[in-house]
């Protein structure tokens, strides 16, 4: 069985040998148990905990887990229970003395991200959007490392956020990730470092997983995806490095692969595929930390216990291929992409098509950016297909950015033939901002025979440091020789038109409003529509008749 472990390099950490872990002896420190809901709260107290020098933080993920946790104590033991609003339980001391604690106070606290912060007395701090919990499980060992406490901050509590810093010394001030621009602005004063490449969280996190190791050179790290916080993830010993839930992102295996990493060791087994990724092509030992010995009695061999994780809301990206169509007269396989989810989604598709003994791979050069509940009809060019049936598979990697392609769509299909000419053909005349409307406008003509549908998108939009793609909500009609604009909204200031002097547009077009498989791209200089004497008039209207 050594040898085994030893030939396959993927080493897992057994829960009996985590028990170990779990029981360490808290006999000089304060046990924080944070009582709440709200990530956020479980968070601050964690790091809380971990930035004080004589506290051991741990954290409720049910009402039953109030109790059970107890089990893991020392009756003896300072006994800190901290209460947010949003409880598992209700008099949590009072649970805890029944079970015999007799060192025990507990402690409602309203706002526990600043309460915290400045109990613990830091002149380091770190700013992270909460919509984007993953950011913050990123930089909590840096934090630690470098005794800095996170602050949760966006436009709703931004009045809140600088309050605060201004009662007290900042000394640094880290803006980490996407922010509301209300953020960046309110916080330009304290001479912000911003850690942000295109909004991308792999990007990111290799960022700070860098700077972490210029202050320790760790060869070891924790392999996560982010989405729950875990005691040795919130601990500061090991830098996190991020992983795809089905798929390992390239920037992530090449920063591997050029680093002085040698093992890493990932929380849960959820990841498993992904890890087994790392240990293959990146050639690190991976263990495996996946539980701990049950803390509840049951006789004289324990039970093994899932770890302890609170998970962070998150949103689940969901794409399906809903249709693939051969066109015999064009000899072109047309591939329907469905966006199941609200959320805009990067995605880049491999296609084995195959007719009889022939078989053909077509697929996608570069990320496809897909809005919200929409459908994008993508064309490929094959040679003539005239055995029946004609079958394929698709291999899809997607992802919230284009370098966080982090799953896998994996689907096989029957591809259905057509016969359809599509004579439609436009071009794109010039992109207009209007500033009082808060949109692009992209004019789009005709110059062809047949009426014309298209949608259009904007890409590599600077706005905020971060390169961004924006695209229309409706698609338009356009007839022969006639001019139409495609509206995009987009919410920008004087220093992002500055930013963009020209834009690229991408526009979708066809025929049939159902398949827009067309594609024309460009760029072009903006124009800017400013205010006019028009865009006053219902103004001035109102305040005579005032």
């Amino acid at each position: 069985m050594r040898g085994l472990v030893k030939k396959s390099g993927f080493f897992v950490l057994l829960a009996v040998m985590l028990c170990l872990l779990s029981f360490q002896s808290f006999a000089l420190k304060t046990v924080i148990i944070v009582n709440s809901k709200d990530w956020k709260d479980v968070y601050s107290t964690m790091l809380y905990g971990y930035l004080g020098e004589n506290l051991a933080p741990q954290f409720l993920v049910s009402e039953k887990h109030s109790t059970i946790i107890l089990y893991s104590l020392r009756k003896d033991q300072p006994l800190e229970l901290i209460t947010s609003k949003k409880p598992y339980v209700a008099n949590y001391k009072s649970i805890a003395e029944s079970q015999g604690f007799t060192n025990v106070s507990e402690e409602v606290i309203d706002n526990i991200n600043l309460e915290f912060a400045d109990r613990s007395g830091v002149e380091n701090f770190i700013i992270v959007d909460p919509s984007y919990g993953y950011n913050a499980v990123s930089v909590a060992p840096y934090a630690v490392l470098t005794k800095a406490f996170v602050l949760f901050a966006e436009k709703e509590n931004i009045d809140e956020v600088e309050s605060f810093l201004d009662e007290r010394t900042v000394n640094s001030l880290l803006i980490y990730g996407h922010v509301d621009r209300e953020v960046r602005e309110r916080l330009q004063r304290f001479a912000p470092e911003v850690i942000n490449n295109d909004g991308d969280r792999f990007l990111n996190n290799i960022e700070i997983v860098k700077r972490y190791k210029e202050i320790n050179d760790a060869k070891q790290v924790i392999i996560t995806n982010g989405e729950f916080i875990e005691s040795e993830i919130m601990s500061g010993k090991h830098p996190v490095i991020f992983i795809g839930n089905t798929n390992v992102p390239d920037v992530v295996k090449e920063y591997i692969k050029n680093s002085n990493i040698e093992v890493g060791v990932l929380i849960g087994n959820e990841l498993v595929r992904s890890a087994t990724t790392i240990r293959r092509e990146v050639g690190i030992s991976v263990f495996v930390k996946f539980g701990r010995s049950a803390r509840i009695p049951t006789g004289f061999i324990n039970e093994v216990e899932g770890l302890d994780l609170f998970y962070l809301p998150k949103v689940k990206l969901n794409l399906s291929i809903e249709s693939v169509k051969y066109n015999v007269l064009s000899n072109h396989i047309e591939v329907t992409v469905k966006n199941n989810a609200e959320i805009a989604t990067y995605f880049t598709g491999t296609y084995t098509i195959t007719s009889g003994d022939q078989e053909q791979v077509v697929g996608d050069l570069e990320p496809v950016f897909i809005e919200g509940n929409d459908r994008k009809v993508l064309t490929y060019t094959v040679e003539p297909m005239r055995e029946e049936p004609i079958t394929g598979k698709a291999f899809v990697i997607f992802g919230e950015s284009k370098n966080s392609l982090e799953f896998i769509l994996d689907q096989e299909f029957l591809v259905e033939k057509i016969q359809v000419v599509d004579n439609s053909d436009i071009s794109i005349s010039k992109v207009v901002y209007n500033k009082p409307k808060q949109q692009f406008e992209i004019y789009l003509k005709n110059i062809g025979e047949v009426t014309a549908y298209a949608d259009t998108e904007i890409f590599d939009l600077l706005v905020l440091d971060e390169r961004q793609t924006f695209a229309s909500s409706k698609t338009v009609m356009i007839k022969p020789g006639s001019t139409k604009a495609s509206i995009i909204k987009a919410d920008l200031v004087e220093s992002d038109l500055e930013a963009n002097p020209t834009i690229k547009v991408r526009a979708y077009y066809g025929e049939n409003e159902e398949s827009l498989f067309k594609v024309i791209t460009g760029e072009f200089e903006l124009i800017i529509q400013g205010f006019t004497i028009v865009t006053y008039l219902p103004t001035i209207i109102i305040v005579i008749l005032v």
